[in-house]
């Protein structure tokens, strides 16, 4: 496995601009998909039935524009069980401010041992780590346990891909996610809902502003009570999630408010991220905010009998976790002692909503373990490190085949 191929595979990855719900997104499981089979597994690429998955009482939701998408599922021994699943999702955010990034997000650079470009980090370094694991283990031959390569779009926005790839069907007993921890180990995440608040008002000119309603400043003391709601839940923090200075981050992304600058504003809409914990059921969480929303409007006199209203759009990501003295974690950590010389350290949590969650779900036993910091994802110039990317290939082929030579 040597550094260049990987540099290659991943330089051809970066230069698909695969932002969720854009042609790139389809376009790259097409194209893995043909790598996939030039390496020897067997294919299951196939279009996902979007209106089927969406009626379904437990779809993750979605945050982007889709018409079409596609599911990518590998493997070694078609019709055997996976000993284990490596996946990785395909799908990456927007740019961003252009001017922001040194070079073109989408033609990727390599420098300083880094390769830089949107999706570098989060995942396509994995993703890279995948495919360079699985080249290596397919020449060692016909004696490799049965595995599986997932391959999943919409992941950054809800999880759609992993949830249909479970439905189909394709299962094993456990999975790697090489998601960008900086080489150290994540056994759970905590979860997090996306929430909207429409918060209505009494339109009037600007110059009675006293004969109506101002959405604005009816939604600052709900503003306020969102702040004291994310207080008094980081106030308990689960033993995995130690060391954040909030675990469970509650914060309003959007505000649109008004149609007119000398009109007083009749509707404000507030969106947002709400942090959940790992050992959470999301109605619990999803009433403390309707509640904490709710009391802050009865002090508002509009407010008190123009209630706003809370609803649930795009992801909805539960909290999921290893199970606790799952011997999984100690496996990985014996293989990464043995390509890195270094100790892996105890697994932890993170406070971002992952694909762990939903193969947790389906009992299936599954950790994070991969290149890069989340630290560098969703911002300018995402970069990974070369040097991590093939370590943890060369992990993950060990995973997969226990006598490959690293």
């Amino acid at each position: 496995m040597d550094e260049a191929t990987v540099v290659a595979t991943l330089t051809e990855l970066l230069a698909i601009p695969s932002i969720g719900g854009a042609e790139g997104e389809a376009a790259i499981q097409h194209r893995l998909a043909e790598r996939l089979g030039d390496l020897g597994l067997d294919v299951d690429l196939w279009p996902l039935d979007l209106a089927d998955l969406r009626q379904r009482e437990d779809y993750p939701g979605e945050e982007v524009d889709r018409t079409t998408a596609w599911g990518l599922v590998a493997t070694n021994q078609p019709g055997e069980r996976p000993a284990l699943i490596l996946e990785g999702h395909v799908d990456v955010v927007p740019i961003g401010d252009p001017a922001a990034w040194t070079s073109e997000p989408f033609r990727p650079q390599v420098s300083g041992g880094r390769v830089i470009g949107r999706g570098a980090c989060d995942m396509k370094g994995g993703v890279a780590a995948i495919l360079g694991a699985v080249q290596t283990v397919q020449r060692a031959g016909s004696n490799v346990p049965p595995y599986a390569v997932h391959f999943v779009v919409g992941e950054e926005d809800g999880g759609l891909g992993a949830y249909a790839t479970l439905a189909r069907g394709h299962h094993g007993d456990a999975c790697i996610i090489p998601e960008p921890t900086d080489l150290g180990l994540v056994t759970a995440n905590a979860g997090s809902l996306t929430f909207r608040i429409e918060v209505p008002g009494l339109a009037t000119h600007g110059s009675t502003r006293y004969a109506g309603s101002s959405a604005i400043e009816s939604y600052l003391p709900i503003h306020r009570a969102l702040a004291e709601l994310e207080r008094r839940r980081n106030a308990r923090v689960e033993p995995l999630m130690q060391g954040y200075p909030i675990p469970y981050p509650l914060s309003v992304g959007r505000v649109r408010a008004g149609d007119w600058p000398s009109s007083v504003p009749d509707l404000l809409v507030a969106e947002g991220r709400y942090g959940l914990y790992i050992e959470e059921e999301p109605s619990c969480a999803r009433a403390q905010l309707e509640t904490a929303v709710a009391d802050a409007a009865e002090r508002d006199p509009y407010l008190r009998e123009h209630p706003p209203r809370v609803s649930w759009p795009g992801g909805q990501f539960r909290g999921g976790r290893l199970p606790a003295g799952h011997p999984f974690g100690s496996r990985l950590a014996d293989l990464h002692r043995r390509v890195t010389g270094r100790e892996l350290g105890p697994g932890r949590g993170v406070s971002y909503g992952s694909d762990l969650r939903l193969y947790a779900g389906a009992g299936i036993p599954t950790l994070h373990y991969g290149p890069g910091s989340p630290r560098e994802a969703h911002g300018p110039d995402e970069s990974v490190p070369i040097e991590e990317v093939v370590a943890v290939s060369k992990v993950l082929a060990l995973a997969l085949a226990p006598g490959t030579q690293d």
